[in-house]
């Protein structure tokens, strides 16, 4: 195995551009060798098989969307929830691949039980790290609460980027379903 962190996380954004554009059947070495513009080989040079580079995408695109933790500053409030879930949007919108490549590795998890474990285990994390930020950081509701606002958000989300023309095209139209979601979700401060 070659060790060049570098290349490495090169070949495995390729393979998540790969994923959004071509979905899991069109993941190949080749396809991210050209993808990372790197020579023909590289790719096989750093992950064993397919399997592997799939876990490893599984791991990689969880870091890629996630941000860099901010303290929270403002009041933990339903408007505040909302400017954090239009936030979400926003990085959606500014990642689209990494999203897109996401919802591939779930729908590969879902045929592949293997994958799943990996896939599984990163969701159930990030999804405990929401509902505890929620309750802990004080925002109206609950656990319950936050794993619906997540849901709705997930939903959300998948329907703005799988299916461009269903919900508003403008950015106003947009942020303001998010809030109308966020306001039919959260209660009242």
């Amino acid at each position: 195995m070659v060790s060049n962190p570098e290349r490495r996380r090169r070949l495995l954004d390729a393979g998540i551009d790969v994923l959004a554009r071509q979905g899991a059947r069109g993941l190949t070495f080749r396809a991210v060798d050209d993808a990372a513009a790197v020579p023909q080989g590289t790719t096989s040079n750093y992950f064993t098989n397919r399997d592997e580079l799939l876990r490893e995408l599984g791991r990689h695109v969880f870091d890629r969307l996630t941000p860099d933790p901010v303290p929270e500053t403002e009041a933990p409030t339903r408007a505040r929830e909302a400017q954090l879930m239009k936030e979400l949007l926003g990085r959606a919108r500014a990642d689209r691949e990494g999203f897109l490549a996401l919802y591939e590795l779930r729908l590969e998890a879902a045929r592949r039980p293997d994958l799943a474990d990996a896939i599984s285990d990163r969701y159930a994390a990030n999804l405990e790290a929401i509902s505890a930020g929620h309750v802990e950081g004080g925002f109206p509701g609950d656990r319950r609460t936050a794993l619906l606002l997540y849901l709705g958000m997930s939903g959300l989300i998948l329907e703005y980027l799988t299916l461009p023309g269903l919900l508003p095209a403008d950015e106003q139209g947009i942020d303001d379903l998010v809030a109308d979601l966020v306001t039919a979700i959260v209660p009242p401060g």
